[in-house]
């Protein structure tokens, strides 16, 4: 009797095991629905968003079965690990063909499907975190790919050291890995290892195997608007219209009422808010603190001379709300936000920022004396009854008068009792200073201090 029941036990565990160490199988007979989704490209932000949605129109459309076609290296690990737990959550069954290459960021994508198809000649593997420049990631990083890897592969009844030996290139595994390398399987090796159901070379030729017939693909391809506002949430793209931001609002500060500055900086800000709040990414209380930056940077300049503490509460919250908005942050809760995605959203601020700076004083000028910009900037009516100078056909230079405004470089000047336009080298001239003109323009003066 003892020995029956250890017999029974021994089956009993035996399949058990069996069970663990193999992929998910599933019912294929009702099958008439199939999503198929590409990733053929590093992975990125872009990708992450793409594939979401994807796994959402297939949810919506009540699809059977998810198929993504792979062909990649790899790239950022936060984005792989988000479509890794879109997969895993996913409550349908979701295959992998991977048509080529499944490496890095690719592997730890394709271990979280159901089960994984490969075409002859493809690799899947290599899933060590890097650096930008290439070279392996802190320890702390390595761990906690090594476990997420474990733990993926588990959850699939895929043997957790193969997955583990992706990432670790110390571990040893006899007769699979030798220390010192990262492991990487070839088709035939990711059969022999249970992390590939089978060499098939199309997605047609998986179909056909478990018969699945009368069936309709979908390919969820994305629509205009997706790509236009995934084009403005590249980083480069963002840190541009940072620029253009900060160098319209800094010019319309040096010379009030030009217009065009300001009209090219609040397009820029649509350009760069909207798409972040489209994706959920910008929130309400990230614009107001913008805003509110920009009241506090235009009292400083308008009001308050020179330069203080307003000032710099309007630049901080300025830059801050804008690098805010490209986080994916719970109000100022930040814990679930990598911290290489803090330090490039702040260091994209801070580059647009000097870039905006720079280009300001290199176009200033260009742009208040450039025939363009007089052809289509509005200029307000002004005539000789209300105090100003029709023309400057007379000789100016060398003459002397006074600030009738602030010059910040730019303002108006009175000489003889009419007003002119007028704008100093880059020095900062208070109301009512006695000013000199030292070289005369079209239809604006350059003046100094009188010494």
């Amino acid at each position: 009797m003892k020995k029956n029941l250890l017999l029974v036990f021994t089956f009993f565990f035996c399949f058990i095991g069996f069970s663990q160490n193999n992929p998910i199988k599933i019912t294929t007979n009702n099958i008439k629905k199939i999503t198929k989704i590409d990733i053929k490209e590093a992975i990125t932000e872009g990708t992450a968003r793409r594939v979401g949605r994807s796994l959402d129109a297939a949810k919506a459309a009540k699809s059977d079965l998810i198929i993504i076609e792979m062909d990649t290296y790899g790239g950022g690990l936060y984005d792989a690990d988000a479509i890794r737990k879109r997969i895993l959550s996913f409550d349908k069954p979701v295959w992998v063909f991977i048509n080529k290459s499944a490496l890095s960021g690719g592997a730890f994508i394709a271990i979280a499907c159901d089960s994984i198809y490969m075409s002859g000649g493809a690799s899947i593997g290599a899933a060590t975190v890097v650096n930008g420049d290439g070279t392996y990631a802190p320890e702390k990083y390595q761990s906690g790919m090594r476990g997420e890897m474990r733990a993926t592969a588990e959850k699939r009844g895929r043997n957790p050291q193969i997955a583990e030996a992706m990432v670790d290139q110390t571990l040893e595994l006899d007769s699979i890995k030798e220390p010192g390398k990262v492991l990487t399987l070839t088709t035939r090796e990711a059969i022999k290892f249970k992390y590939c159901e089978a060499e098939l070379n199309s997605i047609d030729e998986i179909l056909r195997k478990y018969k699945i017939t009368g069936y309709k693909i979908t390919s969820n391809e994305d629509s205009f608007l997706d790509k236009i506002v995934d084009f403005f949430l590249n980083p480069a793209v963002s840190g541009v219209l940072l620029m253009i931001i900060m160098a319209g609002l800094y010019m319309e500060m040096q010379s009030p009422g030009i217009g065009l500055p300001l009209f090219a900086s609040l397009t820029a800000l649509v350009l760069y808010f909207v798409p972040y709040y489209l994706v959920g990414l910008a929130q309400n209380w990230e614009l107001l603190l913008f805003l509110i930056g920009i009241i506090l940077l235009a009292v400083e300049i308008f009001i308050i001379p020179g330069f203080g503490v307003v000032g710099v509460a309007g630049l901080v919250l300025s830059f801050g709300s804008l690098s805010l908005m490209m986080l994916n942050n719970d109000g100022l809760d930040f814990s679930g936000v990598a911290a290489k995605n803090i330090v490039t959203s702040f260091s994209i601020s801070v580059a647009g920022m000097l870039a905006s700076v720079v280009l300001g004083i290199m176009l200033m000028p260009r742009l208040l004396n450039s025939k363009a910009f007089k052809d289509i900037s509005l200029e307000k009516t002004m005539d000789s009854k209300s105090g100003y100078s029709v023309n400057m056909s007379e000789q100016m230079t060398g003459k002397t008068g006074t600030a009738y405004t602030v010059l910040r470089p730019s303002g108006k000047i009175m000489i003889d009792n009419i007003l002119y336009d007028a704008s100093s080298l880059g020095d900062f001239i208070e109301k009512d200073s006695k000013i000199v003109v030292i070289s005369q323009e079209t239809n604006t003066l350059k003046v100094k201090i009188q010494d």
